[in-house]
């Protein structure tokens, strides 16, 4: 439905935002508020951010508000006197919002904790708007098979997903013969090994192209996301891992490419803005504006491209094994890279230390199998255990 068809008279699109006070969920929330006509907000979720959380529900006149934090619980409920919005806090209550009557939802919850949620909205058979790799990463099978069930629309919003989804041609998937993901290189692309091994978490969160979470800021320094996001594109594209390249582009302009059998290679290029991706994802299968920089190529001037490092980042080859190895082992790499990158943020460990980490979880944890939910959660819990105590050794070491 596009914007204008929807200012004009139809019904308001229901939106669901899970991780709304996020970079993914404020951007989806300043897009809306452009045209707050032809939106309808039914549930906004937070971890923890209750004041943000509180403002963003007031000025949507969100229909619900929960923080995930059970503890907040109060200071939300006071934050919202005075309205009508109902509150919830606690993982179950954020479930719940998942399941509210919305025809659009945003899965944006960092990590696997937005696994329940996103799978309880793609069980509504709704369009969800999917911000999150784990959900993929850890349970790719099984999501997709839900998808699948339920009729549910899945729509990538990473930059690079959305940029694949924008070009691949479905109905030409034999004449397909790579996808070609496009990495920033982080802010470490030219820093040395032994500058590496010092860099602390302000300046691995210092990413030179993109407003990102801490979290997600660190899997970019790594190259960790792109792993992660080559697992995401195997179950979303059906592509082997050796029909998924992967390519340094610093500038962030062309945000990834399809390759055809003909030789043609097919692009997305933009600013580096996630208001792009995530308007697409908003108004499809049409468009709607943006208010993102308009690309100017020829102040650009050249666009440049190199080979990823595997010595200095080891963390894509790590995320090709667990595809090579199947069953549980993208759930392990997601799991031990989530307590790796949580310690590293605390200074427990070194920035090194967090592909040790994960190669370590997953040379001790191997030969299991996915068959439902309650099968990834069990394997994520494990895989934590054994992380955390290699943390607790890299941080003896280290003190």
């Amino acid at each position: 439905m596009a914007m204008n068809e929807l200012a004009a008279g139809s019904a308001p699109r229901r939106i669901t935002i899970l991780g709304s006070t996020g970079s993914i969920g404020c951007n989806t929330l300043d897009l809306i508020q452009r045209n707050p006509e032809a939106y309808q907000v039914e549930a906004l979720t937070a971890n923890t951010n209750v004041e943000l959380l509180a403002a963003q529900a007031r000025k949507m006149n969100a229909g619900l508000a929960v923080v995930a934090d059970e503890s907040q619980f109060g200071a939300l409920k006071e934050a919202l006197q005075g309205t009508e919005i109902e509150v919830g806090a606690g993982a179950s209550a954020v479930v719940e919002a998942a399941s509210r009557p919305a025809d659009w939802v945003m899965a944006a919850i960092v990590g696997a904790a937005g696994l329940k949620p996103t799978l309880t909205a793609v069980r509504r058979g709704v369009s969800v708007a999917l911000a999150n790799k784990e959900c993929l990463v850890c349970a790719g099978e099984l999501m997709l098979s839900e998808v699948a069930a339920s009729g549910a629309t899945l729509l990538p919003v990473d930059s690079e997903h959305n940029a694949i989804f924008q070009v691949f041609e479905f109905d030409q998937r034999p004449a397909i013969e790579k996808i070609i993901l496009t990495a920033s290189g982080g802010p470490f692309w030219r820093t040395a090994l032994s500058d590496m091994a010092k860099a602390t978490p302000a300046e691995a969160i210092a990413h030179p192209n993109w407003d990102m979470g801490a979290k997600i800021s660190v899997d970019s320094a790594t190259m960790m996301n792109k792993g992660l996001e080559l697992i995401e594109a195997h179950y979303l594209f059906a592509m082997a891992e050796d029909k998924i390249d992967v390519l340094v582009h610093t500038q962030s302009i062309i945000h990834s490419l399809v390759a055809y059998v003909d030789g043609s290679v097919l692009a997305q290029l933009g600013s580096p803005d996630m208001r792009t991706p995530i308007a697409y994802a908003l108004g499809w299968p049409n468009r709607i504006p943006a208010p993102s920089p308009k690309l100017d190529l020829a102040s650009v001037g050249t666009l440049n491209f190199e080979q990823p490092d595997s010595e200095r980042f080891p963390a894509i080859e790590l995320a090709r094994q667990t595809l090579r190895d199947g069953g549980a082992a993208p759930t392990i790499l997601n799991a031990a890279n989530e307590i790796a990158v949580a310690a590293f943020l605390e200074q427990k460990i070194s920035f090194l230390d967090i592909a040790r980490t994960v190669e370590n979880t997953l040379s001790k944890l191997s030969g299991s199998s996915i068959g439902s939910l309650e099968d990834v959660i069990s394997v994520d819990l494990e895989a934590r255990g054994i992380a955390a105590e290699r943390v607790s050794v890299c941080a003896s070491v280290a003190v």
